[in-house]
């Protein structure tokens, strides 16, 4: 039996299509977000909400060099 590497789909689904609202890079899929500008935020400090919830994510997903479960997700 395969194990599911993916232990909230929804979440999974809406980091992979969400999009950011606001600055330089409006519009660009949070996933797609430079590492750089998600460390920034890391030090600065994240938003608050969902969306600070996502990018604290994005920025965990990067920091241990996952990203390629979004490229094999078909997203």
């Amino acid at each position: 039996m395969q194990k599911n590497i993916y232990p909230n789909k929804e979440a999974f689904i809406a980091l992979a299509t969400e999009r950011m609202p606001f600055g330089k890079y409006k519009g660009l899929r949070l996933v797609d977000l430079p590492e750089p500008y998600i460390v920034w935020f890391s030090q600065k400090g994240f938003p608050e909400g969902k969306l600070g919830e996502m990018l604290r994510s994005v920025y965990e997903i990067k920091l241990n060099g996952l990203e390629y479960l979004f490229k094999q997700s078909g997203t």
